[in-house]
């Protein structure tokens, strides 16, 4: 019998070490408009000052939508790669886009939280925006989050390249986009 209890442990502790994951078994089979090809569903919610940020405003550069919160440890443990990975490419040119960006969407229920993760992990890109609902964000419902960290990676016409990157994932793809230096 005691077997039989080290499996729920074991299950425990990975999901705590790697995240919160419910990803449906066909990963295709996601939410309308969340799959690699397809337009980004536009997204239009207020950054910390109050001031609205739509999505479809960062055209023309290429974007990182990440879905994040403050009290996720996995989200925490991969802030410090997105924070070089946006000093890096932040003024790069890429083939149909000028300049890198995160358009960070967080799915905390507090403020003072939601900010104090901001701050505490230098997230210092300018597009940080949340509606405070948490699980029940209409951000994360309508690109079917159900677990974070997830990202998607939007091209300089707000289509989706590549999603659920970490770590060095992401400076990889953003390479491939760069511009070649004509010699």
């Amino acid at each position: 019998m005691k077997k039989i209890h080290f499996i729920p442990a074991l299950l425990a502790i990975v999901v705590l070490a790697f995240g919160f994951s419910f990803e449906p078994a066909n990963p295709q089979a996601g939410a309308v408009g969340t799959n690699i090809g397809d337009q980004a569903i536009d997204l239009k919610y207020t950054d910390p000052n109050g001031k609205e940020i739509a999505l479809s405003s960062l055209k023309g550069k290429v974007v990182l939508l990440d879905f994040w919160a403050s009290w996720c440890g996995p989200c925490r443990r991969e802030n410090p790669n997105l924070v070089n990975t946006y000093n890096k490419y932040k003024d790069s040119k890429f083939k149909n886009a000028k300049g890198f960006t995160v358009y960070s969407v967080s799915l905390d229920r507090s403020k003072d939280a939601w900010v104090g993760g901001i701050n505490a992990d230098n997230l210092t890109w300018p597009y940080h925006v949340s509606d405070l609902n948490y699980w029940n964000s209409e951000g994360a419902q309508k690109y079917g989050v159900r677990s974070i960290p997830m990202n998607f990676l939007l091209d300089g016409k707000g289509v989706i390249i590549a999603k659920n990157l970490r770590g060095s994932m992401v400076d990889s793809e953003l390479d491939k986009l760069l511009a070649s230096e004509k010699k």
